[in-house]
């Protein structure tokens, strides 16, 4: 049975347009808090104690997603085949939660006894304290998640702006103000805990208020088909889960063991400040993948996923160009002189910054169109090329392997993502690989332009005439090849002006 995209927006009283536009309020303002605590913190501990701390959340992270169990994506899938149904969601949602407080606490409660053993084992007694901080940031970021993506299943992504500007404001504050009474590494990773554990009271109250109260409790939670239903397809979630956050800290943890934790100092700032390039992905993700589930009325949204996929080439092309030429001003501006070296991994990483922008699109669309289990052996291949790139080079050419081994790892996990997609969907490649080129070309005009203004010790008016001028070369090729016409500039223009006065009226 079809139906038109427009009926599934309908439904849930948003539109895919307005739902994009929420979610990339809520990455920008992830985004600037981020930046900014990043900044402050690698300044304010210096490449050292940065690296500690920085080693400490890596080791959080590895942890975050296998401490969901899978539990928050599955939960999502059926959530979203159920928009509209608040009874039903509520039932879901008492069951993921009832489900995600046992195997949350579980990882937390072994990171905490963990501690001394692991700073141990890296010879770094510092590290104890920031690792049990970041113990308790898990859990609360693990319950965090579960009620953003079950307003992104429903299309009601500005409840998340309210939930990550709350948390992100208490963790920057607690986390500035420990660092600044003295408490150092472990100051910002107890930060982080005290942001994540307001986050996720938050989030209770805010689906207890629009879903029900049945939706949080636990007590009453069902524990037959549901329960099983998500913990069944969490399953193959968990897998790929473990395989992907083992692929994003595998550098990080690697770096740390072979070339210490001042050498973490200089990988991680980059990749930590380049996670913003990431999120107009992430807020088309949260946009479009929902509307790909397998609904009984509405079919999945073909067009809109293809549209997305096609724009995010673009982007993500105008992204690589200044990042490839303009890595040493970039690092210098932002993190300091002392940064030079992370310089080199800034540049090393542009193939990985392309691809990871894609990223989110297609492997969450497979997820909502319920077929993670395809996903398994890609993740697991992916993580077994970074690893192996990072064992045989970091030892001969230091931390810029990392990079590397991470750009090889996506150039195999992004098109294997698509692949799938493309089947389950019945996507048109001709017009998809057009658009790849025609990208990929005017982001080599824009790099021509930036190359020509300078490469280092930029000037404000080198920073101002480059970027226009570059942005500019970027534009003219896209309207020369027909990937952009002059039309949808003026409509692209005149929407955003259009939103620009209702948000300022």
């Amino acid at each position: 049975m079809s139906a038109p995209e427009e009926t599934d927006a309908a439904v849930d009283g948003e539109s895919i347009r307005r739902n994009a536009v929420f979610a990339m309020a809520v990455q920008l303002t992830t985004a600037a808090f981020t930046a900014g605590l990043t900044l402050y913190l690698v300044r304010a501990l210096g490449p050292s104690n940065y690296g500690i701390f920085a080693l400490a959340a890596s080791f959080g992270a590895l942890l975050l997603l296998p401490a969901d169990f899978g539990i928050t994506q599955s939960a999502a899938r059926f959530i979203a085949e159920r928009r509209g149904n608040r009874a039903d969601i509520a039932a879901v949602l008492a069951s993921a939660l009832k489900l995600k407080l046992a195997a949350a606490a579980l990882f937390s409660a072994a990171l905490l006894l963990a501690a001394g053993p692991i700073s141990a084992a890296y010879e770094q007694p510092a590290l104890v304290w920031p690792l049990r901080g970041i113990a308790l940031a898990v859990l609360g970021q693990s319950l965090m998640m579960l009620y953003q993506y079950a307003f992104v299943a429903i299309g009601r992504v500005q409840m998340n702006l309210r939930l990550i500007f709350s948390e992100s404001a208490v963790e920057v504050g607690a986390s500035v103000a420990l660092v600044l009474l003295g408490a150092g590494a472990a100051g910002a990773s107890f930060g982080r805990a005290i942001g994540y554990g307001f986050g996720a009271l938050f989030g209770l109250g805010l689906a207890a208020r629009f879903f029900g109260r049945r939706s949080v409790n636990v007590r009453r939670a069902d524990a037959g088909q549901i329960a099983r239903q998500v913990a069944g397809y969490a399953s193959a979630l968990l897998v790929i889960d473990l395989a992907y956050t083992a692929l994003s800290q595998v550098d990080v943890l690697l770096i740390g063991a072979i070339l210490g934790s001042a050498s973490v100092g200089f990988f991680q700032p980059p990749v930590k400040l380049i996670t913003f390039l990431h999120y107009p992905g992430l807020a088309l993700a949260n946009a479009v993948a929902p509307r790909l589930a397998r609904h009984e009325r509405l079919a999945p949204s073909v067009g809109a996923f293809e549209r997305s996929l096609r724009g995010l080439m673009v982007l993500q092309a105008a992204i690589v160009a200044p990042v490839i030429v303009w890595a040493n001003p970039i690092v210098d501006l932002l993190l300091g002189s002392e940064y030079g070296e992370s310089a080199v991994v800034l540049r090393a990483l542009a193939p990985y910054i392309f691809l990871a922008g894609i990223a989110p699109l297609v492997s969450v669309g497979v997820n909502y169109l319920g077929e993670a289990r395809r996903r398994v052996p890609i993740a697991i291949a992916a993580l077994v090329v970074n690893l192996a790139i990072d064992l045989a080079l970091l030892g001969k050419i230091g931390i810029v392997a990392g990079a590397i081994g991470t750009d090889v790892a996506f150039a195999i996990y992004v098109p294997a993502h698509f692949m799938i997609c493309r089947r389950l969907l019945g996507l048109r490649l001709r017009p998809l690989l057009l658009t790849l080129s025609r990208a990929l070309v005017a982001a080599g005009a824009m790099a021509g332009v930036l190359a020509a203004v300078g490469t280092s010790n930029l000037s404000l008016l080198d920073w101002t005439v480059g970027g226009a001028g570059g942005l500019l070369a970027f534009l003219v090729v896209l309207l020369a090849t027909r990937e952009l016409t002059i039309q949808e500039l003026r409509d692209g223009w005149r929407a955003l002006a259009g939103r620009l006065r209702r948000s300022s009226t």
